[in-house]
């Protein structure tokens, strides 16, 4: 049974499972929700997957995507903040968060550190072009989901809030976006609802309203768990 804190390895455990059903294989993955104040309310930024896609053709989602190994190396200025970091679980969640962001959109969530002696990997020298670095101190876990059994393709997705103003740069420049997302842009959170949306997003557009509105961070994080054979609701304190 998956503890309330990190599933007990339900990722691992959703893999295996999968496997020896011959069904599709649970993938650790991450996900920003970037946000900033709008003239009518906080807006996030979203995109449209194609309609092609594997995964959720034709929906608006927030950038993100699985894990990769190259993530576990990623030169960060800082990390997340310790309890966001213990609430996501072993893993390099946020920095496969900005990645992905980065990736999907152009913006890199990231500080100056012209100074900084550490090698970087090849997988981050374009993002590290200018002298920046990924900087993870602007996320906060907000929310957990892994994919529900049948789909032809499962993710265990760690969902990160971040104000816009962590973005170094313009946040309204995708001209290096890759073309993964189409119609990108800044969205109303009352508007964004009547988009067409993957079901989790519905829910974390409603879960995370009340944090951009306080500025605190949640008091313990949902998690949509289905790992298992039945699918589970269970708290990360």
């Amino acid at each position: 049974m998956p503890d309330p804190v990190h599933g007990g390895g339900a990722a691992a455990e959703a893999a295996e499972a999968a496997a020896a059903a011959g069904a599709a294989p649970v993938r650790d993955a991450a996900t920003v929700i970037l946000w900033r104040a709008g003239r009518e309310g906080p807006a996030v930024l979203m995109g449209q997957r194609g309609a092609g896609a594997a995964f959720m053709p034709s929906k608006f989602v927030f950038p993100g995507g699985a894990v990769d190994p190259a993530d576990a190396a990623a030169p960060l200025a800082a990390p997340a903040d310790p309890v966001s970091t213990r609430r996501a679980g072993p893993g390099p969640f946020a920095a496969t968060a900005i990645r992905e962001l980065w990736e999907e959109t152009g913006l890199r969530l990231a500080c100056p550190c012209a100074d900084d002696p550490r090698p970087v990997p090849p997988a981050w020298r374009g993002f590290t072009r200018d002298g920046l670095r990924p900087d993870a101190s602007a996320l906060t876990f907000v929310f957990r989901a892994i994919t529900p059994p049948g789909r032809t393709r499962r993710f265990d997705a760690r969902f990160f809030l971040a104000p816009a103003a962590a973005v170094a740069g313009d946040p309204d420049d995708f001209s290096r976006a890759t073309d993964e997302l189409s119609h990108l842009h800044w969205v109303g959170l009352a508007e964004a609802r009547a988009l067409d949306l993957p079901f989790i997003t519905e829910i974390v557009l409603a879960e995370i309203a009340p944090l951009i509105t306080s500025g605190e961070g949640p008091a313990r994080v949902p998690f949509f768990d289905n790992s298992g054979p039945q699918p589970a609701f269970r708290w990360i304190d």
